[in-house]
């Protein structure tokens, strides 16, 4: 009975079961939830190394270039599906922290000032981790890489408020540490037209240096402490989807090998950078912020 029930299971599963990904690699359970949205009638256009090694499992139409084709890819495939007449089925557009803020952040910005008709995913892990965890713009402050050994100076990106301000549909931050927010806000995604925009952090132990089995655990500290907040912009309109307690952003950091090296004064310095933009986005819930 208990193997005709896994049977049944993975043969109605989108994602095969194992994993070519690192152990306690975020991807493969993103992936899995967020199949369990999007169905069957589905088109991936995935690049990044860290992104690939969980689009490998997935049992619907896939297809990948170069991660420094991100959103051209699929923005192809988009025009062929209006050629088409083929408005049933939902495109996504899925790429790594670094194919997004970096290599392909100008293909990704014309994709949303066109409007595309599809959604744009970023698979942020922080660093360009498949190649030899070298930094990214989406690295944080004082986080060590293979080229910040000393940890970075300069800040991370915010690319969700940088593709808010493109005027798209929806944009939206969201972890796998809540598996319930990060689904409702595919769903969402899914029901609206044009070109929307999905933020979600992926845990990597690999280069964020801790316990494999405290991948969850640790990226959900991470919201805890307002490190990474969930939020998402609706038509112009912010609005908070988790205003936890907050807890100190040691307990986020401490947690994690990259930032072993920092200083009493750079804790600090997080902290107080954390703290204005929490008192920023509590002030912007419910309001329109995009004009």
């Amino acid at each position: 009975m208990t193997e005709e029930l896994f049977d049944k299971f993975y043969e109605e599963s989108l994602i095969q079961g194992g994993t070519t990904c690192c152990p306690g690699c975020g991807g493969p359970l993103f992936w899995k939830l967020a199949l369990q949205v999007f169905g069957r009638n589905t088109i991936v256009y995935g690049d990044g190394p860290c992104a690939m090694c969980a689009l490998r499992l997935i049992k619907i139409p896939r297809m990948s270039i170069h991660f420094s084709f991100n959103s051209d890819g699929a923005t192809g495939i988009a025009a062929a599906l209006r050629a088409k007449g083929r408005d049933d089925i939902t495109l996504i557009s899925s790429a790594g922290d670094g194919s997004t803020a970096d290599i392909s952040f100008g293909k990704v910005s014309a994709a949303a000032e066109r409007n595309e008709n599809m959604i744009q995913i970023c698979i942020d892990n922080e660093a360009y981790m498949n190649t030899g965890i070298q930094k990214s713009g989406l690295t944080p402050y004082g986080a060590w890489t293979t080229t910040t050994p000393m940890g970075k100076e300069s800040n991370k990106k915010d690319i969700p408020m940088i593709m808010a301000a493109h005027k798209i549909p929806y944009v939206a931050t969201a972890s796998v540490a809540y598996p319930q927010d990060l689904k409702r806000k595919l769903e969402k995604a899914k029901g609206i037209k044009g070109f929307r925009y999905i933020h979600t952090i992926i845990p990597c132990p690999t280069g964020w240096r801790f316990d494999t089995a405290k991948a969850v655990e640790v990226t959900k500290l991470g919201v805890d402490t307002w490190v990474t907040p969930l939020y998402e912009v609706n038509e112009g309109v912010l609005n908070l989807t988790r205003k936890p307690e907050q807890k100190p952003v040691t307990e986020y950091l401490s947690a994690q090998g990259r930032f072993r090296r920092l200083s009493e004064e750079q804790l600090k310095y997080i902290q107080d950078e954390v703290d204005k933009k929490r008192t920023e986005y509590l002030e912007m819930d419910g309001k329109r912020i995009i004009y």
